[in-house]
């Protein structure tokens, strides 16, 4: 549990006490071992098995001093999740004995079974063997006394299994691209330019013991029924509210665990709906990010389950209250300390903003397919398009003024807003830019807020590695044309506003400042050709198109092979969540609704019958209701033999497997939704003591 009192004199030794850190490199390893570890990471330049030695035995024994008994390759499968082998430090050193060892062999490299992970047909399940190879850019920690090595994954044969390969291909493959233009503005101090993230995380918190009675929410993640409760969120009283005393302890303990953990744990509070809440971390590289988010995601629920809670990461637990998302603030920086995404003080800095800006509204334009596809899933489908988040067409916030910038650059007229000035990149001179003057554009799914962009479509349960996978790799892109326009430019100042011009005005469809969630947007965004994509399975073959292969192929972010299997996996998953829903509404609805709904039933008819016994005929409320129960309990038998049919006909054969697919969706989907109403207004209906599950009011309640 939480440390009973944390002063500003002791958070600081707390934070990062169980990682291996710099600090901790620096006084365990030796110099010469230092210097080298140093320049694999930042270089990353091959470590020669030696001096992994002498960092795993340093790195063993200072697990051992705190407690680790075991060590484990920790990496991030294609499932959302992290997976984990655990090895203990013994070996046998005679005589019944043993002794605490860790080589460099064994930090290095791991060799996991492989067979059991989705592969999207990258390999077959008698190809068991699989490898995992040590990220020598994020830290090592311990959690549960087991050494935590963050590690890539990755088959027999090369192919990346895993979503952190392909998420360093394209931090990788955007620094190339980005240190091309800085060489073109005069830029011979930055060595490498990182993208970094810093993702804002949603969850709720329920009653672990409500929680227990509802095999919809341990089985899916979900309430696959539920009717409203008589107060939800209208008077938006929850948002920023104070925190329960069980809340606040909650958070406390879940700050501490984080921050031994190194992860940059800021801000917390409670979010628009009844027992949501949010926690959000400080900046830090992508891959870090990464990381720290899945290691967040984790401990949130270990935290939870200490404190009597059960804490929910789907996109929509609770139909008709505000899904979770996921803000992936997003920016490029040097590793000298300057944001790309920055306004700065000279025109020439300013010209460099401007290029690297209208690099970011093409490849937002160009790609805009993709990028939906990075944010789709069967739960985030619930989420998209609600009062809570953005819709899915996506467009760009820019904000009024420095979208009137660009708009006097485009047409060469000189902009009217808090400076009077000529606009000319680099001719005269260019104003100093207000610096995040406007309101956050909470509905778009894609904001500038200063000097970063907020990708607001990401759903509370997702790994982050595939949207910023896709958004590094697709920036990258347009850098690369821009490299390679303007290293060929005669006059690089006027070749630079002509670019900044030119594709402002050929993009500028993707920007939007107005409210994404009214209707008049979405016949706008038709007008401009902007794709409406509304669910994973439309979504779906912007992942393999011919754009998509030839963006990340060209960039070595993923193969052909790799596309196809991710896609493969998103696919088979999608319908994978869809047929565990439908199997637990059957159980649910024929092993727990059903029998309420036939006692609730006797007892009526039973009342009705004492009461014509004794001569009594008033008994309009008691005819009423069992009249009212037994038509909506045999449509309850109608809706659920739909769904069982839906079910058996999903296993049948279909002509594509988009098809399979989008049969999930029309069918078997559309039957839970049916069948769902049926249940939510019995639910209104009979008597509470039968009722076998705890309603919404009970579960969005629970926590006091």
């Amino acid at each position: 549990m939480a440390t009973d009192c944390l002063t500003q004199e002791n958070v600081p030794n707390l934070f990062g006490s169980m990682v291996f850190n710099d600090d901790t490199m620096r006084t365990r390893l030796p110099k010469d071992t230092y210097r080298i570890l140093k320049k694999s990471i930042s270089q990353g330049t091959h470590l020669e098995l030696d001096v992994a030695n002498v960092v795993a035995n340093a790195m063993k024994d200072w697990a051992v001093e705190k407690g680790a008994t075991h060590f484990t390759h920790w990496f991030q499968p294609m499932t959302n999740i992290t997976a984990e082998k655990h090895d203990s430090f013994i070996s046998p050193s005679g005589n019944g004995k043993i002794i605490m060892e860790f080589s460099g062999k064994e930090l290095v490299r791991g060799e996991p079974d492989a067979s059991s992970f989705p592969s999207g047909g990258l390999r077959a399940t008698f190809e068991a063997r699989g490898y995992t190879v040590w990220d020598v850019t994020s830290y090592a920690f311990i959690k549960d006394g087991t050494l935590c090595i963050p590690t890539a994954f990755c088959s027999y044969g090369g192919e990346a299994l895993d979503k952190k390969t392909p998420l360093l291909r394209s931090m990788e493959a955007l620094d190339k691209q980005a240190i091309r233009i800085l060489r073109l503005f005069g830029n011979t101090t930055a060595q490498r330019v990182i993208t970094t993230v810093g993702p804002e995380q949603e969850y709720f918190l329920i009653d672990k013991e409500m929680y227990l009675k509802r095999p919809d929410l341990i089985y899916t993640g979900r309430t696959l029924f539920g009717a409203r409760p008589p107060k939800g969120q209208e008077l938006e009283d929850h948002y920023f509210g104070t925190l329960k005393p069980k809340v606040s302890a909650f958070m406390k303990d879940l700050d501490e665990e984080l921050w031994k953990l190194g992860v940059y744990a800021k801000t917390k509070h409670n979010e628009v709906a009844p027992a949501q809440h949010e926690l959000a971390p400080i900046f830090t590289t992508t891959n870090i990010a990464t990381d720290h988010n899945q290691i967040t995601m984790e401990i949130m629920k270990s935290v939870a389950d200490r404190h009597g809670l059960a804490c929910l990461l789907h996109e929509k637990p609770f139909a008709g209250i505000n899904g979770s998302g996921k803000h992936n603030n997003w920016s490029i920086s040097t590793d000298t300390g300057i944001n790309l995404l920055e306004p700065g003080e000279t025109p020439n800095e300013n010209a460099q903003f401007l290029l690297f800006l209208v690099a970011v509204i093409k490849a937002v334009d160009k790609y805009q397919d993709l990028l939906r596809i990075s944010a789709a899933s069967a739960g985030n489908d619930h989420r998209l398009g609600a009062n809570e988040a953005p819709p899915a067409i996506i467009s760009m916030f820019l904000g009024e003024e420095l979208t009137a910038i660009l708009d006097a650059i485009e047409s060469g007229t000189e902009y009217r807003g808090k400076e009077k000035c000529q606009v000319e990149i680099g001719v005269t001179t260019l104003p100093r830019f207000p610096k995040d003057t406007t309101d956050r554009n909470r509905t778009s799914p894609f904001a500038f807020t200063g000097n970063k962009f907020e990708f607001r479509m990401l759903g509370s349960a997702f790994s982050i590695a595939g949207p910023n996978i896709v958004l590094n790799t697709v920036v990258a892109e347009i850098l690369r044309e821009f490299a390679d326009s303007l290293e060929k430019a005669s006059d690089f100042k006027k070749d630079v506003a002509k670019l900044v011009k030119d594709t402002f005005h050929n993009h500028k469809r993707i920007v939007f400042n107005g409210n994404n969630y009214s209707d008049d947007w979405v016949t706008e965004a038709g007008k401009r050709g902007l794709s409406n994509l509304k669910n994973t399975v439309d979504a779906l073959p912007a992942y393999i198109s011919k754009n998509s292969i030839e963006l990340f192929t060209q960039h070595n972010v993923l193969t052909e092979q790799e596309i196809h299997s991710r896609y493969e996996i998103l696919r088979e998953g999608y319908c994978k969540i869809i047929n565990i829903e439908a199997l637990t509404m059957v159980d649910m609805v024929k092993g727990e609704v059903v029998p309420a709904c036939l006692e609730y039933q006797s007892e009526l008819a039973n009342l009705l019958i004492q009461k014509k016994t004794c001569g009594s005929y008033d008994n309009s409320l008691e005819s009423h209701l069992l009249d009212k129960i037994s038509k909506l309990s045999a449509d309850l038998l109608k809706k659920l033999d739909v769904l069982e049919k839906a079910i058996l006909e999903s296993k049948e054969e279909h002509e594509s497997l988009i098809a399979h697919a989008s049969f999930y969706r029309d069918k078997v989907f559309t039957a839970i939704s049916d069948l769902r109403l049926v249940v939510d207004e019995l639910e209104t209906l009979v008597a509470r003591k039968y009722w076998p599950f705890p309603t919404y009011a009970e579960l969005l309640y629970s926590v006091i």
